[in-house]
Formats: structure tokens, C-alpha cells, sequence
């Protein structure tokens, strides 16, 4: 059913006091090993009435306002999050994950409480709603209100809500997906046995039901081959990289569209959200984000393969080893010198790099803490690396979180510095400091850089927040804004951006990836006239076949009658139809439901009343089907549902 709700306001007495008591879910799994010996007893019983949820600007991503009271029978799920931290980006799997598995019993509300100045506008929330795909109840919490309410003080911070309302516990950070589906499934089968529990399906209007599709779908990053005569796009929602001629006709489109780790051919191969590129002779290195890999493009044969990474998020502090074994973490974007790719990894703030032809990937800069701190290369600290560059002597680098723009020797130099935004600021305080203020140095501030370009000692960034393009002298350290109003539009005339994320320069141009808009702008170095670049040819990926949260509906198969003796169970095996190079989900139960016409009372009522679970293999479930005494003949229908990945 659609989910819509009317308004219900109500006063919430203050609960600072009591939710002084919250404690980790982490430590309320010891009482799971006690409730075992006694199913009356609850495993993670509320502590008090959760607060309520009054006080958001707007509710995106449905209908209308939710109130929890409209919510009891459901464990909700509160996500404290905001758009630009990565780490909030990181656990959106782990929550979609859980919401898929119990689709029924979990309802999941993102509350959005900004960092940036930026992410407290409404629009803004809902274009990253769009582009990170999430298909949950987000709330606008511009002044912090609800997150006043639950003492929230970090990114990400998740709370969890039971079916009676209240309040069990909370977690900080990421990597907690394993920890919350296990405290969920225990939750439901508690609540399920106490009758609390309200499996009734719920549905939301998702936001991006109004979007229409688009050729570009955010586009992340770009890349120029002057010599070569091309461009290249990560074309970031599409899932794949789009090369053009410098006059705009469609050269390739590299990647199939669908979200996947796939090697092969350019039609066959997939990846997930790519970002950032290097072009070496003919290879073309892409940072695969949200696969947590390195990929490489080969043009002439046109074919894709895995470079480095194991497709899993990296959660340790490793240094260095093989390719295809060290796990990567989110790395964003790619710059190539001397025979080195050198890697912006955004999640664990640092500098990797990776020489051409060895088998070996290792950490070059940053420490893993998340601040601005010059000093030697081991001893500096980043803020989520988002966009790499070279002048052949140094790296250039902007740090999204600290707002500022970093300077990394090469080889044999071995210092960070920053060229302009704050740095070595008491603890974290580095982080907070950011604005539109153009000047020297240190006192200059931005807002969330993503891209940079290197052209004739200058560097061109993307002050994406801003919804500007800044030029840095980088001899003086001299910042003012080049291009942008600095509020959010499609205008030519003046030049309007909404929040740019890529940049690659010419002799000639500025290319920039106007990433919210879904379009490439070409702007002349010296008149600053701005057209968009038009792929010619270019169309939305066609889908043939399922991608991850659609509905693979298998066929109706008849089976022949079987005879069985009455009051005795009736077993039942059924074979999973899969879409093509796909398999079966394991960390997803597998459920049936029984129907029939007219039973004649010759199937256990209760049997035909619930969905039940399933013993899965790997391509099959099993279950039985428990029968009266009674005898006769009946036409039973049996509704097999189960997920499916392809990885």
C-alpha cells in the first residue's frame, strides 16, 4: 500500500535525562545467549518511549510527515546522517541490505542533520537522495531539532526503535551490518511470538518517481585526451564510462549500465558508480567506487578487467600487498606520474599509489585520522580525498571534508602543506571551517571541493557547495571565484552550476562536470563563454534485464498431483529461476506462501494463514506442508519469494 500519513502534532516531554541511560546495541547482545533458554523473554526490551520525530523542516522520499505512533508494530531504524560524510555513504548498503531481508517488519527513516551550510536545503537533500539511490523515509532536520532529542554528536549514528515505540539502543559509525541483522532478526522473532509485531507491507513515493531519465545520469568525473581528440565521462548513475570525440559524437559507451564487478567486453562489463580516471597510452585506469576496486580499459581491445582491490570494503589499517587481495575503500580518483597511478582514497582519508606493472598497491600519504594536518608525508592527516592532480612535480589534492586544497611532494620531497583553507586547527576544528571567501592563503574558505584541473600554474576547483568554479594562483596562493553565481541553477547566462564534482582542462577549456544538473559545460579559458557539451547519440543504458531492487517475476510451473497419507506432511522442493548471471542471496530468508480455492479442509488452516520460511540450497527450497486427516483432492498454489545479487 502507499504510505501516506496526515500530520499529527503532539508535545513530547523532554528526554534528555533518560537518554542519558542509551547504550550500545553492542552490549545488549550478552542478554540474546540468556533469552535463549526462555522465548517469553526479551531480548532488547525498550528502555523508554522513543521521542518523537517533530520538528523536521520537510519529509522526503514520501507522501508526507511520519509520526512513530503510525509506526508501532514496525522496528524502525533511525540513520542520523549527512550527505557529505563517506562514511554515511558507506553504510547505505548495509541499511538497504536489511530493509530488503525484512521488507515487512523494518521501516528505516533517514534523519538528515547537516554539516554544511549547503546540506540543510531541502532541494539539495533531495538530489543526493536520488543519486545515492535510497528508497527510505528521509526527514530534514535543518536545525537539529531531532537530533537534539537523541543526543545524537556523530556521523552516521543509528537507532533502533521497537515495535512498541520504544526506544533500544544506538551504534556509531559504519560497519555494523552483520551486529543490526542479527539484533533485528532476534527482535522479530520476539515481537512475532508477542503479537506486537505488524507485517503488513509498506511503500513509500520515492523521489525519484518524477525524475525523467536523462542521457548523463549525475555524472561524477571527466577526463580530456587533447592529443587523442576525446573525452571521457564517468557517467556515475549509469553505472559506466562514456568516451566522445572533442566535438561531442559518441565514440564508446563502456560498461553495460547495470550495477555490477563484471570483467569482459564493453557491453558485458559492469561497474558500480565509477568516479574518477587516468589515461595511460591506451589504458584507461577507472577508480570503481562503490566496488572498492581499480579497473582498467583496455581501447583498442575493448575489453575491462580488475586491477587491484577484492571488491569489499577495506575496515582495516593496511599499508600495502597484492593487487586482488588488499581491500580498497572508496577510492575516488586517479592521477598517473612517472610510471605511478596515484590513488585519492576517500575512505580512509589517504594517498595510495600503485606502480605500473608491479603487483603490488600501497599507502603513500595520511595516517588514516580525518583532519587537516601538514608535516611529513606518514605524518599528515586528509579529509576524504575526493580529486587528485599533477603538475608532474607535486600532487594536488582537495580534501571535501577539511575544505581545503593540499600540496603533496613527489618523490624524492616528502611533505603535505596546505595552499589554501584551514589546517593544524586544534582537534577536528580544521573540519568546521568552511564558507565562500575568496584571498590568500590560510583565511580562504570553500565548501565541500570534489574536482580540480592543473593548467599553467593555476589550479581550477570545483567549490561544489558553492556552485562555483575557483582559480588558485599556486605560486601566491591567491583564490577568487572564476565562474558561478553561487546559487544553484541551468543558466548559461549567467553561468548557474548545481554542486560540479569533475573538472579537466585544455589549452583552450574548461570542461566541468555539472553533476546535479546532468550535463558536461565546455568554458573558454579566456572569455569564459560557456555552452553544454552534447553527446550526440547518447541515450540512457536500455536494462533489459534486472538490476538490484527490481522484481525478477519467475514462471507459473504446473507439477504433477501427488499422493499423500492423510494427516501426513506433504514435502515440497522447488527449483530457483534466476536472471542470467545471477545467484541466490544467502544472507536473505527464503519464503512461501500457500493459497488454494478450496481447501476442503485438507490443509493445516494455520498453514494457509502466514508466510513461512523456507530451507534453502543453493539452487532450490525445501519445506513441508502440514495436512489434516482428512481425505480428498485439492489445487495448491504455492508463492515462492526469495533475493537474488550478483556478486
Amino acid at each position: 500500500m502507499r504510505f501516506s500519513l496526515m500530520s499529527r502534532r503532539h508535545v513530547t516531554a523532554p528526554l534528555s535525562a533518560l537518554l542519558v541511560t542509551a547504550i550500545l546495541i553492542l552490549s545488549l547482545l550478552p542478554q540474546t545467549a540468556r533469552a535463549q533458554g526462555n522465548s517469553t523473554e526479551n531480548p532488547f526490551p525498550g528502555r523508554f518511549p522513543a521521542p518523537s520525530l517533530d520538528g523536521g523542516v520537510e519529509w522526503l522520499n514520501t507522501s508526507g510527515p511520519i509520526d512513530l505512533r503510525d509506526l508501532r508494530g514496525k522496528i524502525v531504524l533511525l540513520d542520523f546522517w549527512t550527505y557529505c560524510c563517506i562514511n554515511c555513504i558507506h553504510i547505505l548498503p548495509d541499511l538497504k541490505m536489511l530493509e530488503q531481508k525484512y521488507k515487512d517488519q523494518l521501516v528505516v527513516i533517514g534523519v538528515h542533520s547537516a554539516k554544511f551550510e549547503n546540506e540543510r536545503d531541502s532541494d539539495n537533500i533531495r538530489e543526493a537522495i536520488m543519486r545515492y539511490e535510497i528508497e527510505h523515509p528521509v526527514v530534514n532536520d535543518a536545525n537539529m531539532i531531532i537530533a537534539r532529542k537523541y543526543l545524537f554528536n556523530t556521523w552516521p549514528t543509528l537507532i533502533l526503535i521497537d515495535p512498541e515505540g520504544n526506544f533500544v539502543g544506538r551504534q556509531h559509525g559504519e560497519g555494523h551490518g552483520e551486529l543490526l541483522d542479527k539484533v533485528i532478526g532476534q527482535m522479530v522473532a520476539f515481537h512475532r511470538r508477542k503479537g506486537t509485531l505488524d507485517e503488513t507491507p509498506v511503500t513509500f513515493q520515492l523521489e525519484r518517481a518524477s525524475r525523467e531519465p536523462t542521457p548523463l545520469d549525475y555524472p561524477g568525473k571527466i577526463l580530456v585526451d587533447e592529443q587523442g581528440g576525446r573525452v571521457f565521462i564517468s557517467d556515475s548513475n549509469h553505472n559506466r564510462i562514456v568516451v566522445a570525440s572533442l566535438e561531442g559524437e559518441l565514440l564508446h559507451t563502456i560498461g553495460s549500465g547495470q550495477i555490477g564487478a563484471a570483467d569482459g567486453s564493453f557491453t558485458e562489463a559492469t561497474f558500480d558508480h565509477p568516479q574518477g580516471m587516468a589515461l595511460v597510452d591506451e589504458v584507461l585506469y577507472v577508480a570503481d567506487t562503490e566496488n572498492h576496486l581499480i579497473r582498467t580499459v583496455d581501447l583498442k581491445a575493448e575489453t575491462v578487467s580488475t586491477l587491484a582491490g577484492t571488491g569489499e570494503q577495506s575496515r582495516a589499517r593496511a599499508i600495502r600487498g597484492p593487487l586482488r587481495t588488499t581491500a580498497l575503500n572508496s577510492p575516488w580518483d586517479l592521477v598517473h606520474v612517472d610510471g605511478w597511478i596515484y590513488i585519492a582514497m576517500a575512505g580512509p582519508h589517504q594517498i595510495w599509489r600503485h606502480e605500473i606493472g608491479s603487483n603490488r598497491v600501497e599507502l603513500y600519504a595520511g595516517t588514516g585520522r580525518e583532519d587537516i594536518l601538514d608535516g611529513p608525508i606518514k605524518d599528515s592527516a586528509l579529509a576524504q580525498p575526493s580529486a587528485i592532480v599533477t603538475d608532474g612535480n607535486f600532487l594536488f589534492v582537495a580534501d571535501s571534508e577539511g575544505s581545503a586544497i593540499r600540496q603533496i611532494g613527489i618523490p624524492p620531497r616528502s611533505r603535505v602543506i596546505t595552499i589554501v583553507g584551514p589546517h593544524d586547527m586544534p582537534q577536528g576544528a580544521s573540519l568546521f571551517a568552511f564558507g565562500d571567501q575568496d584571498g590568500v592563503g590560510d583565511v580562504v574558505r570553500l565548501q565541500h571541493p570534489i574536482g580540480l584541473a592543473y593548467h599553467d600554474q593555476k589550479l581550477y576547483i570545483a567549490d561544489t557547495y558553492n556552485d562555483k568554479i575557483k582559480i588558485v594562483d599556486i605560486p601566491t596562493r591567491e583564490t577568487r571565484t572564476w565562474l558561478g553565481t553561487g546559487t544553484a541553477g541551468t543558466s548559461l547566462a549567467p553561468v548557474e552550476l548545481y554542486e560540479p564534482a569533475g573538472l579537466a582542462v585544455t589549452d583552450q577549456f574548461l570542461f566541468i562536470a555539472d553533476t546535479n544538473n546532468h550535463r558536461i559545460l565546455k568554458t573558454n579559458l579566456s572569455t569564459k563563454e560557456t555552452t553544454e557539451f552534447v553527446v550526440n547519440g547518447l541515450t540512457p543504458p536500455d536494462l533489459e534485464t534486472s538490476s538490484p531492487g527490481d522484481t525478477f517475476f519467475g514462471k507459473t510451473v504446473d507439477v504433477a498431483g501427488a499422493t499423500v497419507a492423510a494427516g501426513q506432511p506433504l514435502s515440497v522442493k522447488i527449483d530457483f529461476q534466476l536472471p542470467v548471471l545471477h545467484k541466490l542471496n544467502e544472507l536473505a530468508p527464503v519464503i512461501y506462501e500457500l493459497s488454494v480455492a478450496d481447501s476442503k479442509g485438507l490443509v493445516d488452516a494455520e498453514a494457509l494463514a502466514k508466510r513461512h520460511e523456507a530451507t534453502a540450497g543453493e539452487m532450490s527450497a525445501s519445506f513441508e506442508i502440514p495436512l489434516t486427516g482428512q481425505t480428498g483432492t485439492a489445487d495448491l498454489t504455492v508463492t515462492l519469494s526469495y533475493q537474488y545479487c550478483r556478486d
